[in-house]
This record gives structure tokens, sequence and C-alpha cells, in this order.
């Protein structure tokens, strides 16, 4: 899938690499001394482009959408299309990894109070010698511009230089943020969207066991544990399937 022939899903292109492939990118671009923009894509992010045209083009804007969600990985399986899942939450954890490996800034920005200095001060615990900040950023309106906390939290971000920044402000907010403000960071050599993964880090939210993760049943859990997200799950999970199975199939 990641080269010149990906699929597409309502008019936008997915790589959907593997994390080996997605390293390799990031190096290369990073020695053209160009900043990667992923994109963790899922049903939730694309059945909202297919209504958006704005949010839709802001998405294509991106550097690499990857496949999150089993959902995508499923719509993919149908269309003839051997996807490679790769959870956001996961790939952020390898960012973390990586950074840590070769001393590079990670910047945190997004979540509800108090959640991004949380997840920064857990992940701290892990990583002592980690050079990591984080701001709340504000709020955030839904084209992505933000207010006057917000403005000053880029401000702090400048001063920190990340090269890697991670943004959690929800799509579409998250995406549209990215699009505005990643050309203030001028050593910038990867930026992403990570949604709730804060809330992970920070301990609000427990993960499903690693079985389930396995199999792709952590909607299951999702479910099982935030009840009140049935609607979104239903329609990650077989509505979107199905819109893109009739969509490209019938």
């Amino acid at each position: 899938m990641f080269g010149d022939k990906n699929p597409f899903i309502f008019g936008i292109p997915i790589e959907g690499p593997s994390l080996a492939e997605l390293s390799s990118l990031v190096k290369k671009r990073t020695d053209e001394a160009k900043a990667t923009w992923i994109v963790t894509a899922n049903p939730e992010i694309l059945l909202l482009a297919n209504r958006d045209k704005t949010y839709a083009d802001a998405i294509r804007n991106a550097d690499v959408r990857t496949v999150d969600g089993f959902g995508l990985w499923l719509a993919l399986r149908l269309m003839g299309h051997r996807a490679t899942r790769l959870t956001g939450v996961d790939l952020s954890e390898a960012l973390i990894l990586q950074a840590d490996r070769e001393h590079q800034r990670v910047a945190l920005i997004g979540g509800g109070p108090g959640v991004a200095q949380a997840a920064a001060d857990r992940i701290k615990l892990q990583h002592p010698l980690l050079a990591i900040h984080a701001e709340q950023g504000g709020f955030i309106a839904k084209d992505g511009t933000d207010d006057d906390q917000g403005e000053e939290a880029r401000h702090r971000l400048t001063l920190f230089d990340p090269q890697i920044l991670l943004v959690a402000f929800g799509n579409p907010k998250q995406e549209r943020w990215i699009l505005r403000n990643a050309g203030e960071f001028p050593n910038l050599r990867l930026v992403m969207g990570i949604g709730g993964t804060l809330d992970f880090w920070a301990g609000n939210i427990c993960r499903a066991p690693a079985w389930m993760q396995k199999i792709g049943l952590e909607w299951l859990w999702r479910l099982f544990v935030e009840p009140k997200r049935w609607r979104r799950i239903w329609n990650a999970v077989v509505v979107f399937p199905w819109i893109v199975f009739k969509t490209n199939c019938l």
C-alpha cells in the first residue's frame, strides 16, 4: 500500500505504511530538512471528511495517512487491499521511544485541564532523560483557531523548539490546528494528531488487554468502559465499512 497504488477512501489516499516504512520515510524527509505530518486515519475522521470538503482538504495536506481503527482496516480488506494497522497509541509510544534514543525534544499539546502535563509526568518517569514539554493549549475552535491562552501556549512551544509535536485536540480541530501552525516550529521533524492518547498516558482511561488489541477488538473494550460511545463505535465498525464497500465494490 505504501507506494504509487494506494487506495482512496472518499477521495483521500490511504498509504497505510508499517512502522518500519514510516520510520524510513520520516528519516528521508528529515535528511531533506522537511517535517512529516502524519494523520492516523480512522473511520470517524474519514466519515467527517466525507461530509466536510475543507476538512478533507486538510487531511490531504498531510504527508502520510496511517491505518488506525479496525473499521478502516476491515474496509480496506473488503476492497481487496492488505493494510498494515498501526494504532495511534502504538505509533505515539514508538515515537516517544525513538525520541528518547535520539535525544529529540517532544511537545504535547491538548487534552482536558491538566491532562497533557499528567501525561508528560508519567512519560518522564519511564524516560527520565527525555526533553518533554506539555501545554493544554486553550480553547480551539473547529476551524483550528485558538484564543489568547492558546496563542500564549504556542509561543511557549516555539521557545521549547520541539522536534516531535503531538497534538491532542480531537478531530477536526487538531488537523486544522496543525495545518495552521506547524510552520511556526523551524526544527520540527514530525507532527501528528493523537486524539485521546493523552488520556491513556495520563492514566484516565485503561487500554484494552493486549490480546484484544492484537485481534482488533479494542472497539469492544471501549464500548465496555465507555458505553456512551456506542454510536461512534457503531459508525466506525459497521456503518463505515458498509459505506466504503457499497461505494467501491457494488
